[in-house]
Protein backbone atom coordinates (compact mmCIF):
# COMPACT_ATOMS: atom_id res chain seq x y z
CA UNK A 1 0.00 0.00 0.00
CA UNK A 2 2.95 2.30 1.00
CA UNK A 3 4.61 1.71 -2.52
CA UNK A 4 1.31 2.12 -4.23
CA UNK A 5 1.16 5.74 -2.22
CA UNK A 6 4.09 6.94 -3.13
CA UNK A 7 4.03 6.09 -6.66
CA UNK A 8 0.37 8.00 -7.18
CA UNK A 9 1.75 11.10 -5.45
CA UNK A 10 5.02 11.43 -7.27
CA UNK A 11 3.34 10.75 -10.96
CA UNK A 12 0.27 12.85 -10.37
CA UNK A 13 1.73 16.14 -8.43
CA UNK A 14 4.03 18.71 -8.68
CA UNK A 15 7.11 18.47 -6.97
CA UNK A 16 6.85 22.15 -5.49
CA UNK A 17 3.63 21.00 -3.95
CA UNK A 18 4.99 17.97 -2.03
CA UNK A 19 8.10 19.81 -1.11
CA UNK A 20 5.29 22.35 0.86
CA UNK A 21 3.38 19.63 2.31
CA UNK A 22 6.01 16.36 2.93
CA UNK A 23 8.60 17.45 5.89
CA UNK A 24 5.16 17.59 8.65
CA UNK A 25 4.52 13.93 7.36
CA UNK A 26 7.51 12.63 7.39
CA UNK A 27 9.18 13.89 11.10
CA UNK A 28 5.39 11.58 12.04
CA UNK A 29 7.51 8.52 10.17
CA UNK A 30 10.59 9.18 11.53
CA UNK A 31 9.59 8.61 15.11
CA UNK A 32 7.92 4.82 13.58
CA UNK A 33 11.28 4.50 11.69
CA UNK A 34 13.58 4.96 14.82
CA UNK A 35 16.60 2.75 15.16
CA UNK A 36 19.98 1.65 14.49
CA UNK A 37 20.33 -0.19 11.15
CA UNK A 38 21.00 3.04 8.80
CA UNK A 39 22.55 6.10 9.34
CA UNK A 40 22.01 9.47 7.61
CA UNK A 41 25.48 11.13 7.56
CA UNK A 42 23.37 14.40 6.72
CA UNK A 43 21.14 14.79 9.41
CA UNK A 44 22.84 12.69 11.66
CA UNK A 45 19.92 10.36 12.09
CA UNK A 46 19.53 6.53 12.98
CA UNK A 47 17.00 4.57 11.96
CA UNK A 48 15.83 1.15 11.61
CA UNK A 49 15.62 1.27 7.55
CA UNK A 50 15.35 4.18 5.17
CA UNK A 51 11.78 4.87 3.63
CA UNK A 52 10.89 3.11 0.57
CA UNK A 53 10.68 6.21 -2.76
CA UNK A 54 10.58 6.56 -6.69
CA UNK A 55 7.91 5.77 -9.23
CA UNK A 56 9.25 2.58 -9.41
CA UNK A 57 9.52 2.69 -5.77
CA UNK A 58 13.18 1.90 -4.58
CA UNK A 59 13.47 0.13 -1.07
CA UNK A 60 15.51 1.78 1.74
CA UNK A 61 15.90 5.38 0.20
CA UNK A 62 14.57 8.35 1.54
CA UNK A 63 15.53 9.32 5.33
CA UNK A 64 12.32 10.80 6.54
CA UNK A 65 14.15 13.11 8.97
CA UNK A 66 15.73 15.65 6.31
CA UNK A 67 14.43 13.87 3.02
CA UNK A 68 17.66 12.71 1.68
CA UNK A 69 17.72 10.26 -1.35
CA UNK A 70 21.25 7.49 -1.86
CA UNK A 71 22.76 10.39 -4.48
CA UNK A 72 22.64 13.11 -1.95
CA UNK A 73 24.02 11.04 1.13
CA UNK A 74 26.99 10.10 -1.58
CA UNK A 75 27.38 13.56 -2.73
CA UNK A 76 27.33 14.86 0.83
CA UNK A 77 29.82 12.12 2.02
CA UNK A 78 32.08 13.16 -0.97
CA UNK A 79 32.16 16.69 -0.43
CA UNK A 80 32.36 16.02 3.30
CA UNK A 81 35.49 13.22 3.08
CA UNK A 82 36.78 14.35 -0.31
CA UNK A 83 36.72 18.39 -0.88
CA UNK A 84 36.95 21.24 1.36
CA UNK A 85 33.50 22.50 0.76
CA UNK A 86 33.12 22.84 4.53
CA UNK A 87 36.58 24.30 5.44
CA UNK A 88 37.06 26.92 2.91
CA UNK A 89 35.33 30.39 2.09
CA UNK A 90 33.14 29.61 -1.34
CA UNK A 91 30.82 31.17 -3.13
CA UNK A 92 28.29 28.44 -3.93
CA UNK A 93 25.21 28.49 -6.41
CA UNK A 94 22.57 25.40 -5.70
CA UNK A 95 20.12 25.02 -8.65
CA UNK A 96 16.65 23.78 -7.86
CA UNK A 97 18.24 22.64 -4.23
CA UNK A 98 17.07 20.17 -2.07
CA UNK A 99 15.88 20.71 0.93
CA UNK A 100 17.92 17.99 2.91
CA UNK A 101 21.16 20.23 1.86
CA UNK A 102 19.51 24.13 2.22
CA UNK A 103 19.61 24.16 6.29
CA UNK A 104 23.30 22.51 6.97
CA UNK A 105 24.69 24.83 4.24
CA UNK A 106 23.01 27.91 4.65
CA UNK A 107 24.24 27.31 8.56
CA UNK A 108 27.70 26.30 7.33
CA UNK A 109 29.81 29.80 8.15
CA UNK A 110 32.38 29.12 5.32
CA UNK A 111 29.79 28.98 2.54
CA UNK A 112 28.27 32.22 0.54
CA UNK A 113 25.21 29.84 -0.23
CA UNK A 114 23.02 31.01 -2.63
CA UNK A 115 19.78 28.79 -4.00
CA UNK A 116 17.96 29.37 -7.20
CA UNK A 117 15.10 27.63 -9.31
CA UNK A 118 12.58 28.42 -11.65
CA UNK A 119 9.53 26.61 -9.67
CA UNK A 120 10.89 25.68 -6.21
CA UNK A 121 9.24 27.80 -2.74
CA UNK A 122 13.02 26.71 -1.17
CA UNK A 123 15.19 28.63 -3.52
CA UNK A 124 16.09 32.16 -2.69
CA UNK A 125 16.00 33.75 -6.06
CA UNK A 126 13.57 32.78 -8.97
CA UNK A 127 15.45 32.19 -12.30
CA UNK A 128 15.92 30.36 -15.26
CA UNK A 129 18.79 28.13 -15.79
CA UNK A 130 19.25 29.16 -19.28
CA UNK A 131 19.61 32.81 -18.37
CA UNK A 132 20.77 32.72 -14.89
CA UNK A 133 21.47 36.60 -13.24
CA UNK A 134 24.36 36.45 -12.11
CA UNK A 135 27.94 37.96 -13.66
CA UNK A 136 30.14 35.98 -15.07
CA UNK A 137 32.88 33.75 -12.65
CA UNK A 138 30.83 34.36 -9.46
CA UNK A 139 30.76 30.41 -7.91
CA UNK A 140 33.45 28.84 -6.51
CA UNK A 141 30.88 25.53 -6.91
CA UNK A 142 27.36 24.86 -8.75
CA UNK A 143 25.31 21.98 -7.39
CA UNK A 144 23.12 21.08 -10.00
CA UNK A 145 21.24 17.57 -9.57
CA UNK A 146 18.77 16.04 -11.50
CA UNK A 147 18.27 19.34 -13.26
CA UNK A 148 19.03 18.77 -16.75
CA UNK A 149 16.95 16.01 -17.99
CA UNK A 150 13.97 18.38 -17.05
CA UNK A 151 15.44 21.76 -19.11
CA UNK A 152 14.29 22.68 -22.45
CA UNK A 153 18.07 23.39 -23.62
CA UNK A 154 20.30 21.25 -21.74
CA UNK A 155 23.44 22.27 -23.71
CA UNK A 156 23.03 26.23 -22.98
CA UNK A 157 22.11 25.43 -19.34
CA UNK A 158 25.69 23.92 -19.44
CA UNK A 159 26.92 26.99 -20.93
CA UNK A 160 25.18 29.58 -18.38
CA UNK A 161 26.85 27.01 -15.50
CA UNK A 162 30.12 27.07 -16.76
CA UNK A 163 30.20 31.11 -17.44
CA UNK A 164 29.56 31.82 -13.61
CA UNK A 165 31.77 29.68 -12.56
CA UNK A 166 35.15 31.09 -11.44
CA UNK A 167 38.39 29.99 -13.36
CA UNK A 168 39.26 26.57 -11.59
CA UNK A 169 35.67 26.05 -9.87
CA UNK A 170 33.65 23.27 -10.25
CA UNK A 171 29.87 21.63 -11.00
CA UNK A 172 28.51 18.53 -9.71
CA UNK A 173 26.09 17.56 -12.41
CA UNK A 174 23.77 14.66 -11.70
CA UNK A 175 21.02 12.93 -14.04
CA UNK A 176 19.12 10.19 -13.94
CA UNK A 177 20.78 6.92 -16.11
CA UNK A 178 18.51 4.04 -17.29
CA UNK A 179 20.09 0.67 -17.46
CA UNK A 180 20.74 -0.93 -19.71
CA UNK A 181 22.40 2.87 -20.92
CA UNK A 182 21.87 3.41 -24.85
CA UNK A 183 24.94 4.95 -26.84
CA UNK A 184 23.22 8.14 -27.37
CA UNK A 185 21.43 10.57 -25.62
CA UNK A 186 17.47 10.16 -26.47
CA UNK A 187 15.79 13.51 -26.68
CA UNK A 188 12.80 14.76 -29.30
CA UNK A 189 10.83 18.08 -28.88
CA UNK A 190 8.21 16.70 -30.84
CA UNK A 191 7.15 14.49 -27.90
CA UNK A 192 5.29 16.33 -25.64
CA UNK A 193 2.53 14.20 -23.86
CA UNK A 194 2.89 13.22 -21.04
CA UNK A 195 2.30 9.51 -20.98
CA UNK A 196 4.39 9.66 -24.38
CA UNK A 197 7.39 10.73 -22.10
CA UNK A 198 7.34 8.99 -19.48
CA UNK A 199 7.24 5.72 -21.54
CA UNK A 200 10.39 7.52 -23.34
CA UNK A 201 12.45 8.98 -20.67
CA UNK A 202 11.09 7.92 -17.26
CA UNK A 203 9.08 10.46 -16.26
CA UNK A 204 6.71 12.71 -17.67
CA UNK A 205 8.49 15.93 -16.47
CA UNK A 206 11.46 14.89 -18.07
CA UNK A 207 12.80 15.94 -21.55
CA UNK A 208 15.52 13.56 -22.07
CA UNK A 209 17.28 10.04 -21.45
CA UNK A 210 21.01 10.89 -20.85
CA UNK A 211 23.09 7.67 -22.51
CA UNK A 212 26.85 7.14 -22.56
CA UNK A 213 27.66 10.05 -24.36
CA UNK A 214 26.59 12.50 -21.43
CA UNK A 215 30.22 12.97 -20.68
CA UNK A 216 30.99 14.28 -24.20
CA UNK A 217 27.83 16.81 -23.77
CA UNK A 218 29.45 18.22 -20.81
CA UNK A 219 33.00 18.11 -22.69
CA UNK A 220 31.78 19.69 -25.89
CA UNK A 221 31.12 23.45 -23.93
CA UNK A 222 34.34 23.18 -22.28
CA UNK A 223 34.27 21.56 -18.83
CA UNK A 224 37.02 18.87 -17.75
CA UNK A 225 35.04 16.18 -16.58
CA UNK A 226 36.00 13.82 -13.89
CA UNK A 227 33.98 10.84 -13.03
CA UNK A 228 34.52 10.59 -9.73
CA UNK A 229 34.01 6.90 -8.35
CA UNK A 230 34.14 7.83 -4.44
CA UNK A 231 31.65 4.92 -3.84
CA UNK A 232 34.41 2.36 -4.25
CA UNK A 233 36.31 4.16 -1.65
CA UNK A 234 33.58 3.05 1.10
CA UNK A 235 33.25 -0.64 2.53
CA UNK A 236 30.14 -2.44 1.86
CA UNK A 237 28.98 -2.22 5.19
CA UNK A 238 29.07 1.47 4.92
CA UNK A 239 27.20 1.63 1.57
CA UNK A 240 24.66 -0.44 3.66
CA UNK A 241 24.78 1.37 6.20
CA UNK A 242 24.33 5.01 4.55
CA UNK A 243 21.75 3.56 2.07
CA UNK A 244 23.89 4.43 -1.01
CA UNK A 245 23.29 3.32 -4.86
CA UNK A 246 26.39 0.76 -5.14
CA UNK A 247 26.98 1.90 -8.81
CA UNK A 248 26.35 6.04 -8.89
CA UNK A 249 28.95 7.69 -10.27
CA UNK A 250 29.69 11.74 -9.67
CA UNK A 251 29.73 14.09 -12.54
CA UNK A 252 32.45 16.47 -11.53
CA UNK A 253 32.87 19.14 -14.36
CA UNK A 254 35.70 21.67 -13.54
CA UNK A 255 35.73 25.07 -15.70
CA UNK A 256 39.66 25.75 -16.62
Amino acid sequence: MIKFIIGFLLKNFPRSFLQRISKPIFKVITLLYKGDAVFCPICKISLRKFFPYGRKVRENALCPNCLSLERHRLIYLYLKNETDFFNKKLNVLHIAPEQCFIKKFKNSKNLNYTTGDLNSPLADIKMDIHNMPFENNVFDIVLCNHVLEHVKDDILALKEIRRVLKKGGYSILQVPFYHPLQNKTLEDKSITDPLEREKKYGQSDHVRKYGKDYNKRLTSIGFKVDENNYINKLSEDLKTKYGLSKNEIIFIAAKY
